[in-house]
């Protein structure tokens, strides 16, 4: 079963110029969250903060009760093995095939042998569908082939919080649909606590429990789909619904002239429309989430659930 994961007060710059400031969220366990933003936000220097590998001006990241801004080397390993990451181009070795890639964090972290090895790669290979191309290079292999040997290798130690680095990038429609129920198979038969960060709004509609918005340095808002897909707040809905009004502009938000230009035109963000249906795992089974929700954040302050959304 996957577990929770908690940001405080969360606060990073480099070279003094603030990336974000001040983010609180929750990420409930074994529950698919996902993440999105901007170009330029740090969606993914965010998921680096989680795992250690940067450190933040302050706050704090809980992990299983033990906050990683501050753990020494040596438990910093040991919480990172609790992490899977699905890098955005898989992150595979070109010159291993692709079991000797899935392979490669058991003989790097672990004692196994290599017969023990075999069967959990098959295993893992199996649970992405690609039982059979065990032999291939990277290079012989698609784009979305790429994609599931990297979540194998993802998946090989059975971590407990699964990143997902924007697994959307690359992939056409028809893809990128196969992998978005291919994460909702896998968190149902895992039970891990699920991150995704994306920038494809179609799967940010149909695929995670809770979602969250990065935009210019803070975090309007995160909680329960329903909520954002039912928002009222200016940025949530533009970026939701794909619109050109609205405070995101190109260079992230829009200049004060460009903004009262659109006022005064009579320009308004759109509402959005319908929430869809959200994916349900291929077996029909009931999804973690469908459980009470938890707590939700609006503007950095944590607030209880609330009946409906609407």
């Amino acid at each position: 079963m996957g577990v929770d994961v908690r940001v405080e007060d969360l606060t990073l710059s480099f070279g003094g110029r603030p990336v974000w400031s001040n983010l609180n969220l929750a990420l409930p366990a074994g529950e698919i969250s996902a993440l999105l933003g901007p170009s330029g936000t740090g969606k993914s220097v965010f998921l680096k903060t989680l795992v250690g590998l940067l450190h933040p001006d302050r706050g704090s990241v809980w992990v299983d009760g033990r906050d990683v801004a501050r753990l020494r080397d040596k438990e910093l390993y040991e919480v990172r093995r609790l992490f899977g990451v699905l890098f955005q181009d898989g992150a595979l070795f070109g010159s291993l095939s692709v079991y000797d890639n899935v392979a490669f964090p058991l003989r790097e972290h672990t004692r196994k042998s290599e017969s023990r090895i075999r069967s959990i790669v098959a295993e893992k290979l199996d649970l992405v569908g690609l039982t059979g191309s065990e032999n291939k290079l990277p290079g012989q292999i698609s784009g979305g082939m790429r994609k599931r040997a990297g979540l194998a290798r993802a998946l090989v130690l059975d971590p407990e919080i699964m990143l997902f680095d924007e697994p959307d990038s690359g992939l056409d429609p028809v893809r990128t649909a196969y992998l978005s129920q291919l994460i909702v198979d896998l968190n149902q038969k895992t039970g891990a606590t699920f991150l995704i960060v994306t920038h494809d709004v179609n799967t940010a509609r149909t695929v995670p429990d809770n979602i969250g918005l990065l935009y210019h340095g803070h975090l309007p808002m995160f909680g329960p789909r329903e909520m954002l897909l039912s928002s009222t707040e200016p940025a949530v809905r533009q970026f939701l619904g794909a619109q050109r009004v609205g405070p995101i502009g190109m260079a992230e938000e829009k200049d004060a002239d460009e903004r009262e230009a659109e006022h005064a035109a009579g320009w308004s963000v759109a509402p959005l429309g319908p929430i869809p249906l959200q994916l349900r795992p291929s077996n029909g089974q009931a999804r973690a989430a469908e459980r009470p929700a938890g707590q939700w954040c609006r503007d950095n302050r944590v607030v209880p659930p609330r009946g409906s959304f609407q």
